[in-house]
C-alpha cells in the first residue's frame, strides 16, 4: 500500500452492484493499493447500497473512513467535506459507477512523485455501456500542461473520475466551486487561473459508465447549469468575453438539439 487516499461519494440513486465493483476495481484489483478509502455519503442510503458498504468495510485491509451526511448536499460539497478527512497529500478520485484500470494507481503515483510541480493528474478513459460490454465511446484529452490550459477555455480538459491530485493545491485554490454541474471544470478553471500545473497520461486508466440516456438528461435544465460555469469562468478572469460568448452559443446548439443530432456531435467531436 502506498500514501495516498482514494475520495468517492455516494447517493441514493446508485446501484448497489456497480457501487461494489468500483470500490474493489480501487482496492482488490489494483497493483498499487491506497491506504485510506474516504467514501462519503451524500444523504440516506438505501439498505442494498448500506450492505455493500459494509460488507467492503469488513473485507479491506486499508483505512476505510466513512463520513456521513444527513442529507444529500451534491457532489461539489460532498467532496470539500470528504477531503477534509483525507489523511495524504495525495487525493484520486472516483465515481462509485466506474472501474479503475489495475495500473492506474501506481502510474499516477509514480509520475506525480517524478512531477512535483504538476498539482492534477488525469488520463484517458474509455466510455463503455451502462453493463460495460459495449464500447461507445474513447475520450482523448491533451497530454502537456499548455495544451491543457488551452482546452480549458471551451472543454472540460482533465477527465474527474480518473483524476489524482495534491490535496493542499485544491484546497488552498478553494476547493470544488459549488456548482449543480461541471464542478471539476470550474475547480480546473479555477487552478489554472492561479497557475497551479496540470497533465494527462496518455494511457486509458478508467472504464467509465454512460448510456443512451445520457443525452436527455444533458438537455435544457443541463444547459442552464452550465451557463453559471461559463458565468463563474468569465468572472475568475479565466476567458474573455469572446470566449465567454462561444461557449453560450457552441453549447446551446449541442444541448438543445434533437438527440440524432447530440449522438453525431458526441461520437464524432468527444
Amino acid at each position: 500500500m502506498a500514501n495516498f487516499s482514494v475520495l468517492l461519494s455516494v447517493f441514493y440513486k446508485e446501484k448497489p452492484e456497480q457501487l461494489k465493483k468500483s470500490l474493489e476495481s480501487i482496492f482488490n484489483e489494483q497493483i498499487l493499493k491506497p491506504k485510506q478509502i474516504v467514501l462519503v455519503k451524500d444523504g440516506p442510503l438505501d439498505d442494498s447500497l448500506e450492505l455493500v458498504i459494509e460488507d467492503f468495510s469488513l473485507s479491506t485491509i486499508c483505512e476505510f473512513t466513512i463520513v456521513e451526511l444527513k442529507e444529500n448536499i451534491g457532489l461539489a460539497s460532498a467532496l470539500n467535506q470528504g477531503l477534509k478527512y483525507c489523511r495524504y497529500e495525495i487525493v484520486a478520485r472516483m465515481d462509485t459507477d466506474d472501474i479503475s484500470l489495475p495500473e492506474r494507481f501506481k502510474l499516477q503515483i509514480d509520475f506525480l512523485n517524478a512531477n512535483p510541480d504538476i498539482s492534477v493528474l488525469s488520463g484517458q478513459i474509455v466510455e463503455y455501456c451502462s453493463g460495460m460490454k459495449n464500447i461507445l465511446g474513447r475520450r482523448v484529452v491533451p497530454t502537456k500542461h499548455d495544451d491543457i490550459f488551452l482546452m480549458s477555455k471551451y472543454r472540460n480538459p482533465i477527465s474527474h473520475p480518473a483524476t489524482a491530485f495534491r490535496k493542499n493545491d485544491v484546497i488552498q485554490a478553494g476547493g470544488y466551486p459549488n456548482l449543480m454541474n461541471s464542478q471539476d471544470w470550474a475547480l480546473w478553471s479555477l487552478m489554472l487561473t492561479k497557475g497551479y500545473k496540470m497533465a494527462n497520461l496518455r494511457c486509458d486508466l478508467l472504464w467509465m459508465r454512460t448510456d443512451s440516456d445520457l443525452f436527455k438528461r444533458r438537455g435544457f435544465k443541463y444547459y442552464k447549469n452550465e451557463l453559471k460555469l461559463f458565468k463563474y469562468q468569465k468572472l475568475i478572469g479565466h476567458v474573455n468575453n469572446k470566449q465567454y460568448l462561444t461557449n453560450i452559443l457552441s453549447k446551446a446548439v449541442l444541448r438543445l438539439s434533437p438527440i440524432f443530432v447530440k449522438s453525431f456531435l458526441y461520437r464524432n467531436f468527444r
